[in-house]
């Protein structure tokens, strides 16, 4: 007997709510209650974050596209939408249902990013913005991006990465530090002795042994499924900065020679 079968189907919804909308979907070979309950608007409303509708308020983005609430939680899954005016861009992490945020390189706080000698700002069309910052030759590399703790999910692991693509012939950017801080409790000074090292290059394939590849205390970049890479920055967790921001910093100025063809698409801040 299957007596998942016997369950009210309040009691499912209960159950359902307390997982992840993966294994929400996983439950469904369980019982054909549980099946007819992930249907329900009920369960997807929860699986979406409390604020979900605030948060759309503020893009072009109309949730009447979605005739259901499962069709909006996975739109928003796999097409982010641009907040703000394009400053930020929002998405849902498929597994668990957080919050992803990626700030623009307009919102971006880049070392000489004014000098058209060393950045250009233009379109790019693989770019969910605008416009990206292209690096044409600079000395000091510094980039900062940051959000306020209390527009992410809440008691959440995040890590924040640097978005970006290589030109065919980059160069001074064999590797920099990678820094992530609290910026109300935290100094640039006191977070500098704690830097990750992070290579900006992708290992060669004939070398990868999956995932992010360690070298000494730093990582390799990764690329992704957009057709952008990515090196990861660093960890957090959104509790402990209480309503303040998170910054994630790339910085290489103690090595002074010339950098140049790098492409910045963001910062992304997303659940681990």
């Amino acid at each position: 007997m299957n007596y998942f079968e016997r369950l009210p189907e309040g009691c499912i919804l209960e159950i359902l709510s307390h997982t992840t909308p993966v294994d929400a979907v996983r439950s469904c070979i369980l019982s054909r209650g549980f099946k007819s309950a992930l249907e329900s608007e009920i369960i997807w409303e929860r699986f979406l974050p409390s604020d979900y509708q605030e948060i759309i308020e503020r893009s072009e983005f109309s949730p009447s596209v979605c005739t259901t609430k499962k069709e909006l939680y996975f739109r928003l899954c796999e097409s982010p939408i641009l907040l703000d005016g394009g400053k930020l861009s929002f998405s849902l992490d498929k597994h668990s249902g957080k919050k992803c945020f990626m700030v623009a390189p307009r919102e971006l706080i880049i070392s000489w990013g004014d000098n058209l000698n060393h950045w250009q700002w233009k379109p790019h069309p693989d770019s969910r913005f605008s416009e990206v910052a292209s690096l044409s030759s600079v000395r000091r590399l510094d980039i900062r991006g940051k959000i306020g703790t209390k527009m992410l999910s809440p008691k959440t692991d995040y890590s924040a990465y640097l978005v970006y693509k290589l030109v065919d012939n980059p160069y001074g950017l064999e590797s920099a530090n990678a820094i992530v801080r609290f910026v109300d409790y935290e100094s640039d000074t006191d977070t500098e002795n704690q830097a990750n090292t992070v290579k900006l290059e992708t290992l060669p394939e004939s070398r990868r042994n999956g995932g992010y590849l360690q070298f000494k205390n730093g990582k390799f970049a990764s690329m992704r499924a957009d057709g952008w890479m990515e090196v990861k920055m660093g960890d957090f967790n959104s509790k402990k900065g209480g309503d303040g921001p998170v910054e994630a910093r790339l910085i290489e100025i103690k090595r002074l020679h010339l950098k140049g063809g790098l492409i910045v698409e963001g910062i992304e801040f997303r659940p681990k």
